[in-house]
């Protein structure tokens, strides 16, 4: 997806893990993955840089789709889609 479609997107639940470092993002995606249905989307926002790799990679592993990253002023948005 483009950036401009990705910051368009409607968001089911925003994960705020800009306070932490790896692994809080992605422990904090893991967590809330589960309160989503299929389908919905999932909004990371982390200012760690190995989130922007890690999320992905777990993302992918775990067959939910990873939509792609969005950088914002000192930070990241992450997009992912439950399976």
């Amino acid at each position: 997806m483009t950036t401009d479609e990705l910051v368009k997107i409607d968001v089911d639940k925003v994960v705020d893990a800009r306070g932490t470092a790896c692994p809080g993002p992605l422990l904090a995606a893991k967590k809330a993955i589960g309160e989503l249905q299929s389908g919905e989307v999932m909004e990371i926002l982390s200012a760690d840089e190995g989130t922007r790799r890690d999320v992905p990679k777990w993302a992918n592993k775990k067959g939910h789709e990873y939509l792609g990253t969005v950088e914002d002023s000192g930070y990241f948005k992450i997009y992912l889609k439950k399976a």
